[in-house]
């Protein structure tokens, strides 16, 4: 699997992203982005803008992040398309098959972790040891700046430094303890909390991206861009899960109206009553719709073209909204019957895949 990385451009710099132009002067020098030889090339923005030169802080977030096994980014191209609800699962899932697991929230501007691991009203405690996690159940912990806001209304409208200096701080200072898994919630995009994520954890080992999207077009998209920024900055992407890939509720579950001129009726009782007395094997049956455009392939046939490993489909479940609503596991009861299975699946071809 091609992952991008360094070896192109000049002399073979190993800081020298392979589609690089040439006499490039490599992305830790200060020129980065602003020589002349630096114009058109697709990694220029990039360059331009993260962190040059040696950060002695690295040093301590390689000796925070000895202690964790795995390394994991959840990624999305574009907001809305369920990321931090498949973080929030698949935490859950590892810490129910034994793992000691962190979940770190770097969405600093839309921190929903807290409320999806029922954490809200939470506060960050210090020792001697740094900033101690939050946690779900002992082999659960959670870091997120929604833990530090006074109101969980209030904005957080910061520059990119300042940004960056709290992911390194959470990287250098939360004492997670031996783990084998950190699963880092990451904004949507490819901004300065992505770039920073990369730089400071690269020293300690990425395992790779787990990248979520949706099946239509608007989605992947914004994906293809997610999945060439990875490769540029030498991050190995995991697999691309395709998140509400279709509504799928059981029959019994649905709400029914009727139209009219005067608008809309409820008509549920009657709807299953009718079904109940004429038909009654069908409340038990699963009622599947496409949600989203998918006539183009979805996320698989993208992911064919580009060479990445697909990790497989999550329906639209309401059940499952209900559960990120409520701060709650899908996997603990028989309620998330059609997202559950589809999610176990992708967690063991995950954990699969890396052994």
């Amino acid at each position: 699997m091609e992952n991008g990385g360094g070896g192109g451009g000049d002399g073979g710099k190993s800081d020298v992203p392979a589609d690089a132009n040439e006499h490039c002067p490599g992305t830790q020098s200060e020129e980065a982005g602003k020589a002349d030889a630096c114009a058109g090339c697709p990694n220029q923005q990039i360059c331009a803008t993260a962190p040059k030169g040696p950060d002695p802080d690295l040093v301590g977030i390689v000796e925070r992040m000895a202690t964790v096994k795995h390394k994991i980014l959840v990624l999305s191209g574009k907001g809305g398309v369920g990321k931090s609800t498949f973080s929030a699962q698949l935490s859950f899932a590892l810490a129910e098959m034994d793992c000691q697991v962190g979940l770190l929230d770097i969405d600093i501007c839309g921190p929903s972790i807290p409320k999806m691991l029922g954490l809200e009203g939470q506060d960050i405690h210090q020792s001697n040891l740094g900033w101690s996690p939050v946690y779900v159940e002992s082999n659960l912990g959670v870091m997120s700046i929604g833990f530090m806001l006074p109101n969980p209304d209030d904005a957080v409208i910061w520059r990119g430094p300042r940004k960056n200096g709290l992911i390194k701080q959470f990287l250098k200072d939360v004492d997670w303890g031996e783990i084998d898994y950190l699963v880092v919630d990451a904004p949507p995009g490819t901004s300065d909390e992505h770039i920073s994520i990369v730089q400071y954890l690269q020293a300690t080992g990425i395992d790779g991206a787990i990248i979520v999207t949706t099946p239509q077009q608007v989605s992947l998209i914004d994906v293809r861009k997610e999945i060439n920024f990875c490769k540029k900055v030498g991050v190995p992407i995991l697999g691309v899960v395709e998140n509400m890939s279709g509504l799928r509720q059981v029959l019994s579950d649905f709400r029914f109206v009727k139209q009219g001129e005067g608008g809309e009726t409820d008509a549920t009782e009657w709807a299953l009553n009718y079904i109940k007395e004429k038909a009654p094997e069908l409340l038990t049956m699963v009622a599947c719709s496409e949600v989203f455009d998918s006539s183009k392939g979805g996320a698989e046939k993208m992911c064919n073209e580009m060479g990445v490993p697909f990790l497989g489909k999550v329906p639209m479940d309401p059940q499952l909204c209900k559960a990120a609503e409520e701060g709650r596991s899908c996997f603990v009861d028989q309620k998330c019957s059609a997202s559950a299975p589809a999610l176990k699946s992708i967690v063991k071809k995950l954990i699969e895949n890396q052994d």
